[in-house]
């Protein structure tokens, strides 16, 4: 939350994130970390080709099994944060680490195209493994693959290469401009940048 001059601007950025490892935890089979992983990816970059804006704020890499929010990754393999610890616990199973969700689902934080999306992944998703989920982040030409062979591996991923000619995708000059807006909105409150 920040507060500038008398306003007050709520990204609900955190919350956001919490709540969606919540509702893939709760309404997916075999969510592991990497299954989460790809599903927020998903998440991400198919609302940022609609809309300009990432749902979680995350920043994603290049890794050699696909993408990747590093600094998520991080904290849910070493030490969690408090609140996302009291939203969710790993549980190991062989080579398996499960996300079992302690807190319910809430969607106050989403707006109605976010919960659609949220619910359109999980009916494509609901049955798959990780495994069987690689071939759909590992497509020809997604901006995974492309970030990896223009850039190589660890590198960041531009949210501008999820735009396509996807019917549904806006223009990059018309997200282009969306953000300049919103930066100029963020700037005059103090609002950090994130996409």
């Amino acid at each position: 939350m920040i507060i500038e001059r008398g306003f007050m601007i709520l990204t609900h950025r955190r919350q956001k994130l919490i709540n969606a490892v919540i509702y893939f935890a709760r309404n997916t089979k075999y969510c592991g970390k990497i299954k989460l992983l790809k599903l927020l990816y998903f998440l991400d970059f198919w609302h940022f080709k609609q809309t300009s804006k990432s749902v979680t704020g995350l920043n994603y890499s290049a890794w050699d099994f696909g993408p990747v929010p590093d600094e998520f990754y991080e904290e849910i393999s070493d030490e969690m944060s408090p609140d996302l610890a009291e939203a969710i616990k790993i549980i190991p199973i062989e080579k398996f680490q499960k996300i079992h969700a302690r807190k319910p689902f809430d969607s106050k934080y989403f707006t109605k195209r976010e919960k659609r999306l949220l619910e359109l992944l999980v009916e494509i998703f609901r049955d798959a493994k990780a495994e069987d989920m690689v071939e759909s982040t590992h497509l020809l030409n997604s901006p995974w693959d492309r970030t990896l062979k223009e850039k190589g591996k660890h590198q960041p991923i531009d949210y501008f290469l999820a735009l396509d000619d996807d019917p549904e995708s806006l223009r990059p000059d018309e997200v282009a401009h969306r953000i300049r807006e919103r930066e100029e909105m963020y700037n005059a409150f103090g609002v950090e940048k994130c996409m």
